[in-house]
């Protein structure tokens, strides 16, 4: 195998593929990335049996050459050498060249280093999927609806299932759910699609994550396949696998409160950074935990208690407050992430008393909401 490569392409190529290598695998070959020169093209592929990302550098794009492939082949090189050597290379052009007995040169301006390469026939294959269920999302929405869900993912290995988001696809449309069992997450969209069948998996919140760091910031389609156990998401040079987590995602929509008896409409930004400010003297102890009380004209107040440090209240003018009178805790930390994951200007907050979980939405849109549980501390 024998190629010159622009660097810059190898760099970025390295970095997606590297997501996914993990120096904690119990196959040795994983921890190296595949690289695989053809007519076409390179093909770099990192995996750790979870995640698996393929990401593709052809020849020429847009009438310039990338690629000078002399001789195609394969190899496997160390992931974590070979992508501190590549990013340091002194010259604008790579090349790489494997001789016999796979010892791999890779050269740079004045600089050459030597690999001791593994046989790229070892590494596992990728799961084969047949494209036949596709659909379609932008990648700018594709990388909205994960932030404004994941973050709501279980970090406890207790309840595996939780540790992932559940993806729903019904009549178009694509409802993602994630949920700790303290707080929910939820965001709708309507996606490009020929099929009819409806699907509900779940995939892990670490996959998602890692996918939308390679995603690119542009409105392109993004292809997605969903099999029994794998989900591929496709670019036009990327190709990111992840397996699916097994058994099945609780029925969330029995949590979500259909009336509330306390109506809160206030400035998303002023209630995040109030909340921000009371949250200072709540880091210690029980979980950060921030009061709200409502009171008249309209007043929300944002109060925390710490005994040993001290006590924070502050009042916030809201737009409007309906219904009954409340007082209700909540962790800081989970208001904010809530807050932080909606867009608008102003939220609306829908309480159904102080011990039964709260919805947190954006006025006029009803394709996402938060749910929180309060914390009892009366």
């Amino acid at each position: 195998m024998k190629f010159i490569i622009q660097k810059d392409h190898l760099v970025q190529s390295v970095q997606d593929v590297m997501k996914a290598v993990s120096s904690r695998t119990t196959i040795p070959i994983l921890t190296g990335i595949k690289i695989v020169a053809t007519r076409e093209g390179v093909t770099l592929t990192g995996s750790d049996s979870d995640i698996s990302i393929e990401s593709f550098i052809p020849a020429e794009e847009d009438g310039s050459e990338i690629v000078e492939v002399k001789q195609s082949g394969s190899i496997v090189l160390q992931a974590r050498f070979f992508s501190e050597i590549v990013k340091k290379l002194p010259s604008d052009s790579v090349e790489i060249e494997v001789e016999n007995q796979l010892s791999t040169i890779i050269r740079s301006g004045r600089a050459e280093f030597n690999l001791n390469g593994l046989d790229a026939n070892e590494y596992p294959q990728l799961p084969q999927i047949e494209e036949n269920n596709v659909f379609k999302i932008s990648t700018d929405l594709l990388k909205n609806m994960i932030r404004q869900t994941v973050f709501a993912v279980s970090t406890s290995e207790t309840r595996p299932i939780l540790t992932g988001v559940n993806w729903k696809v019904e009549n178009s449309e694509l409802t993602c759910i994630a949920t700790d069992s303290h707080r929910l997450a939820l965001r709708k969209a309507m996606v490009k699609t020929e099929i009819q069948d409806t699907y509900n998996v779940v995939i892990p919140g670490k996959s998602l994550n890692e996918l939308s760091k390679i995603l690119d910031d542009n409105t392109e389609l993004v292809d997605i396949v969903i099999t029994e156990n794998q989900v591929l998401f496709k670019t036009k040079h990327l190709l990111f696998y992840s397996r699916l987590l097994d058994g099945n995602y609780p029925d969330t929509s029995r949590l979500i409160p259909n009336e509330s008896k306390t109506e809160v409409i206030v400035s998303t930004k002023l209630f995040l950074q109030a909340i921000d400010r009371a949250s200072l003297l709540a880091k210690e102890g029980r979980n950060n935990v921030v009061k709200l009380s409502t009171m008249p004209d309209n007043i929300i107040e944002v109060s925390s208690n710490s005994p040993e440090i001290g006590k924070v209240i502050e009042e916030l003018q809201s737009e409007t407050i309906e219904g009954e009178e409340l007082k209700i805790s909540f962790s800081a930390k989970y208001m904010m992430d809530a807050l932080k994951a909606l867009e608008g200007t102003e939220i609306r907050v829908s309480f159904t008393g102080a011990m039964r979980p709260f919805l947190i939405r954006t006025l006029h849109d009803e394709s996402i909401l938060q749910l929180i549980l309060p914390v009892r501390t009366f």
